[in-house]
């Protein structure tokens, strides 16, 4: 609300929010690896929060190529669809509602989901935002150029390596400060970023994206953890994850390689705010089955 407030009532620049992000990217998110990867027992069942991103894709990928083609999309649409209905917003909005419906230490888990995310994006993503565009040749460069470039992934790695050579502790308090921001900065830049402009004439797309987004998604997500028998906070994080609306950064590759922008950004927009009651539920669903 406060991000919507300001944007609308004070005068500031329509592009705000990146300074916001800017934040957010290259100091935040990494804080939040570095204070919880260090110290993740790795087991077998982390497998889940790794492969949920992967699935969720992937069936997302196949939906949205069903309904392109029983909808005659052309190739940028349905590419568009394909970034923004197969790709989680598992850090600036999934952080904060992890934070508000578990607690901060079940951000552990959800760091996991994320990075495999931002992979899948700055790879398989990537391939179909290029694959898609008139302007842009497909290279293996490029996409190992988006990749290696990113904060979040080089604090991951570093996250990762580090500790096995140097002794970090000392730097816990700035971790945990950092780590802190992640969740009102977040939502604040969401708030100055959402608009809903022109959604009637999208509403058939818009519905097909959600369908999958919102229910879909996660229950393929449920039925995995409830045929094998799963139980504990890793599976209930996975869930909580794969039912987040659309990945942000998707609308901004979206819109660089003219993938139908005002779609994909509408997707990302209203799906956020449909996902304030949808996550409630799956939250409550999750709960009341564990």
């Amino acid at each position: 609300m406060a991000g919507l407030l300001v944007r609308r009532f004070t005068a500031v620049p329509a592009d705000a929010y990146k300074g916001v992000n800017a934040l957010i990217i290259n100091l935040a998110l990494p804080a939040v690896a570095f204070k919880y990867l260090p110290h993740i027992q790795w087991t077998k069942s982390l497998i889940l929060p790794a492969a949920m991103p992967v699935i969720v894709w992937l069936c997302g990928w196949i939906y949205i190529r069903v309904y392109a083609a029983k909808a005659k999309l052309d190739k940028q649409t349905e590419s568009g669809l394909k970034l923004v209905t197969g790709l989680s917003n598992t850090s600036f909005l999934g952080f904060p509602l992890i934070i508000a419906w578990f607690s901060d230490d079940a951000l552990g888990v959800a760091v996991i989901c994320d990075q495999v995310t931002f992979m899948l994006l700055a790879t398989a993503g990537i391939v179909v935002a290029m694959n898609a565009s008139e302007k842009h040749s497909l290279t293996v460069g490029a996409v190992l150029k988006k990749m290696f470039s990113f904060p979040p992934f080089i604090g991951c790695v570093a996250a990762l390596v580090l500790p096995l050579f140097i002794n970090l502790s000392p730097f816990d308090a700035l971790f945990d400060m950092l780590a802190a921001t992640v969740a009102p900065l977040a939502l604040f830049s969401i708030g100055l970023q959402l608009k809903f402009d022109g959604w009637r004439r999208e509403l058939n797309h818009l519905a097909a994206s959600f369908l999958y987004k919102l229910v879909v998604a996660p229950l393929v997500i449920f039925c995995i953890v409830y045929f094998l028998g799963m139980k504990g906070i890793i599976p209930q994080i996975s869930i909580f994850e794969s039912a987040m609306p659309s990945h942000l950064t998707a609308t901004i590759v979206a819109s660089e390689y003219n993938l139908n922008p005002k779609l994909t950004s509408l997707v990302a927009g209203i799906g956020i705010v449909i996902s304030f009651v949808t996550t409630a539920l799956w939250y409550f669903t999750i709960k009341g089955l564990y």
